[in-house]
């Protein structure tokens, strides 16, 4: 479902479908969710008892409080119906850079719209083009430029094709660990 962890960032809407009967909430409440991870397979068991996280099996894996909006405490495991929807985000874009001086490493989140990103490009201050990022794994975006003592500009560019640019966004000095704020989607 998170197609190799590129769909990481998405937003869902889940709902108790109705063939758990009972053991879903009056009213067919509903809750959206950000896709953050993959769940790891265990193919040591079968998809029906234990193996939930088994391709081709579609799974959402959330915690207790969040399930307690869906379904009853006893079901445990349910049968859901979800379907893809914007993402809904306060504040913008977020950049956490680590990495070493050889190496930037960048975790794109918070991202609104369509929420998953496709493309990431990086341009410091002292740079003429745009430099690509690759993709490490989930929404975090890699580099071999050297970029330390460059203020940082990142375009994103979102699964539905809509780009943002956030200019500037990291400062000249700008830390490893850190997090920078930019511009979102609407």
């Amino acid at each position: 479902m998170f197609n190799n962890a590129q769909t990481c960032g998405a937003c869902f809407e889940i709902k108790c479908a109705p063939e758990a009967g009972p053991n879903c909430k009056p009213g067919q409440p509903s809750l959206i969710v950000t896709a953050t991870n993959l769940c790891p397979p265990n193919f040591a068991q079968s998809a029906d008892d234990g193996g939930w996280c088994n391709p081709p099996r579609e799974h959402f894996d959330i915690d207790q409080p969040a399930f307690l909006q869906i379904a009853e405490y006893k079901a445990g495991i349910v049968p859901v119906q979800y379907r893809r929807v914007p993402c809904n985000k306060k504040g913008g874009i977020k950049f956490t850079i680590t990495g070493n001086p050889y190496f930037t490493l960048v975790l794109v989140w918070n991202v609104g719209g369509a929420g998953d990103v496709t493309d990431v490009q990086v341009k410091g201050d002292n740079e003429v083009k745009w430099t690509p990022m690759t993709r490490n794994w989930g929404q975090k975006w890699q580099t071999n430029v050297k970029l330390v003592g460059e203020s940082l500009t990142f375009r994103v560019r979102a699964s539905d094709g809509r780009s943002s640019t956030s200019w500037h966004v990291a400062p000249k000095d700008w830390q490893f660990g850190q997090t920078y704020q930019g511009k979102n989607f609407k």
